[in-house]
């Protein structure tokens, strides 16, 4: 799909950036916030567990913003894992946003914007504020898009922090095996925002493929299971995507 050049636009959902900021910031306030803010809790939760400090808890969210790197950096901290390991680990696990940054930020731009100004925003780039840009665009005029992807993220950004702060607190008050168990309620939210695009073959292998293949990694290699799935499934999909079944799904309206 090129947004860029739409030979009918449809009317813009904002009358101005700066309403597509304050726009951005209410279609987050809803089951966007809320799934993210339920993970955020029970991560806190499980780095009080961990002994950590609540400001330590504040600042992982604050610095990083990025959960699966997050618990991985905090496991590997608790087991005595060598820094240097505990890094590379880190910068494997968030390069996943790095396609994600990559993909939304041509849309975005806009002549005359400083470059800072989309580094500054690539780091509000989650999963869940890619796919709510993403939906989001073709009703947005070009000139708006940056200003909706800055008060979608900032939201879920100010959110998380607050949310670990409450999780870190709450744990004892609530069962451990609940407070854990909301930190993948983030994945499956994602997951369940590809079901709304069935017509996109591509995205529905993506998702048969990692649910094959991810048990069936898991026993064999549980270390590796998660990066080659997600490399040969996704790798699958994608080539699945270009052949002409899959451009026909793709096309489809």
């Amino acid at each position: 799909m090129n947004l860029s050049t739409n030979p009918n636009p449809k009317p813009s959902a904002f009358p101005s950036p700066r309403s597509a900021l304050w726009g951005g910031f209410r279609e987050a306030a809803g089951v966007p916030m809320l799934v993210m803010g339920a993970s955020f809790v029970g991560f806190g939760s499980m780095l009080h567990a961990l002994n950590w400090s609540v400001w330590e808890a504040l600042y992982s969210s604050l610095s990083t913003w990025a959960l699966p790197g997050q618990i991985a950096m905090a496991d590997m901290a608790y087991s005595g894992a060598p820094l240097m390991a505990i890094v590379l680990s880190v910068a494997f696990i968030n390069a996943r946003l790095l396609p994600l940054a990559a993909s939304l930020l041509p849309h975005i731009r806009q002549p005359g914007v400083q470059e800072w100004k989309y580094y500054t925003v690539s780091m509000l780039v989650a999963a869940t504020s890619w796919v709510g840009t993403m939906r989001r665009l073709p009703d947005l005029a070009p000139d708006q898009r940056l200003s909706y992807l800055t008060g979608y993220g900032l939201l879920l950004y100010g959110s998380s922090l607050i949310a670990t702060v409450i999780g870190f607190y709450l744990s004892g008050q609530v069962p451990q095996h609940i407070t854990l168990a909301l930190v993948f309620l983030n994945p499956l939210y994602f997951m369940l925002l590809f079901l709304f695009d069935l017509h996109n073959r591509s995205k529905v292998m993506a998702l048969v493929f990692g649910a094959i293949l991810g048990p069936m990694l898991f026993l064999i290699a549980p270390d590796w299971s998660l990066i080659i799935t997600g490399l040969a499934g996704g790798t699958a999909a994608w080539a699945l995507g270009q052949t002409k079944w899959g451009k026909k799904g793709l096309n489809r309206d």
